[in-house]
């Protein structure tokens, strides 16, 4: 578990588990990317009603809310590495007959359907696995430069190189983009098979304990920990403002705004340089705050864009705060995802973080739909807004868990053992 660093052992090394588990990662996101672009493109050559073609997406979300604390269930029974591995290698291989379908003329709006449920059910095993396994490759102290490397190797992968390739590899065909996202599902494979880790050292499960009794105990430590239980709202709460801007941002770009296709891109070019920017700058800010009020500043700074973005009437102050917004998303979700694997007892891990992403699921298909309706009765200015409300619920939500002594576990458990570093 080898960390390097000029100040001393904050940085993972490269060589070894986490440069494989980097490299999986980073090319999971290029292929996702290639295929979340590619399937409303091929739904409307198959459909032309919305609501089909809008179900495509749904069931991109839906697994989440129904599977998504199964998945973290399951992630803390089994050996995660063998787990991550199985997942990617039968995406791969269910994404590459349904790139064989596209070739043969077989897709149907249907299968588009049945595709995105499936990948996104088995992906709600992997990600929580792969936030469990993240521990077990890099020391404590590097978790947060780990998690920060790992989630701007997944954006710059897919969101600046893989969504503008889409275009080009569909004149090359319909079924391209599908094949070379089972390649890219099949690489991981093997590159995660290839990790050298011990399995997990787990207690035996008491006898006559049952799945749905294991994400109970899940949920209660969760409920218990009250820096955990603070994150958890707080997510939830920034992801319901999250969705109102995000579903109605062409909206305010191109209609209040009235800047145009081109005024999208600007902006949305924006926010991901400054998401790409904060998983930079996230190692300084977190070394002087500490993880905690790193998120807490990361919270206002936030609020600050959204009433920008939502009260100025400027491309240019549009832009700067989205750049904003997305340099201090990076540091909410890096710090936010390191105290969690802090705090979480090791063998709750992935029930704790899948608890935190159905929570996040669930708020953001919500805020879009009070996005919508604020944009149509107050003015396509007003979900940015509404997202900053959010946002302040959001931070006064993570109030009472900023100081760095609560204990890990709550105190009427009896089994006080660790406290999370400023």
């Amino acid at each position: 578990m080898a960390t390097v660093g000029a100040e001393g052992a904050c940085a993972p090394a490269w060589r070894g588990g986490f440069g494989r588990l980097w490299s999986a990662a980073a090319l999971s996101s290029f292929g996702d990317s290639l295929r979340t672009a590619a399937l409303p493109l091929l739904a409307v050559t198959l459909t032309d009603r919305p609501l089909l073609i809008a179900a495509v997406t749904a069931c991109g979300y839906l697994p989440w809310i129904v599977f998504g604390l199964l998945g973290g269930a399951l992630a803390d029974r089994v050996d995660q590495r063998r787990a991550m591995w199985t997942v990617d290698a039968s995406r791969g291989l269910l994404v590459g007959a349904f790139a064989m379908a596209v070739a043969l003329g077989h897709a149907s709006i249907g299968l588009l359907i049945a595709l995105a449920f499936t990948l996104t059910a088995l992906q709600t095993l992997f990600d929580n696995a792969a936030t469990a396994l993240l521990p077990a490759l890099v020391a404590p102290e590097a978790l947060g430069s780990a998690n920060a490397r790992l989630m701007t190797g997944q954006k710059i992968t897919g969101g600046l190189m893989g969504a503008p390739a889409v275009p080009l590899l569909i004149t090359a065909g319909a079924a391209v983009p599908f094949a070379v996202d089972a390649a890219t599902f099949l690489a991981a494979a093997a590159l995660v098979a290839s990790l050298r880790i011990e399995p997990p050292d787990r207690d035996a499960r008491p006898a006559g304990s049952t799945l749905r009794r294991e994400i109970a105990d899940g949920l209660r430590t969760l409920w218990r920990d009250r820096a955990l239980r603070g994150l958890c709202a707080a997510t939830a709460l920034c992801n319901v403002g999250m969705g109102a801007l995000i579903a109605t941002l062409v909206v305010l770009v191109t209609g209040w705004l009235d800047a145009g296709t081109a005024g999208y891109a600007v902006a949305t070019t924006a926010y991901t340089v400054g998401f790409l920017a904060g998983g930079l700058g996230n190692r300084w800010i977190a070394a002087r705050l500490g993880p905690t009020r790193a998120v807490l500043i990361a919270g206002l700074v936030q609020i600050g864009a959204l009433v920008v973005m939502g009260g100025v009437r400027s491309l240019t102050a549009t832009a700067a705060a989205l750049a904003v917004f997305g340099f201090m998303g990076m540091v909410w979700n890096v710090n936010t995802t390191t105290l969690m694997q802090h705090r979480a007892p090791s063998d709750m891990l992935g029930r704790v973080s899948s608890a935190f992403r159905t929570l996040a699921v669930a708020g953001a298909p919500l805020g879009a739909l009070l996005g919508g309706a604020v944009a149509t009765a107050w003015g396509l200015n007003t979900p940015a807004l509404l997202a900053a409300g959010f946002f302040v619920l959001s931070v006064i939500a993570l109030i009472p868990g900023r100081k760095p002594d609560v204990p890990l576990v709550a105190p009427d458990d009896e089994t006080m053992t660790a406290h999370v570093p400023r």
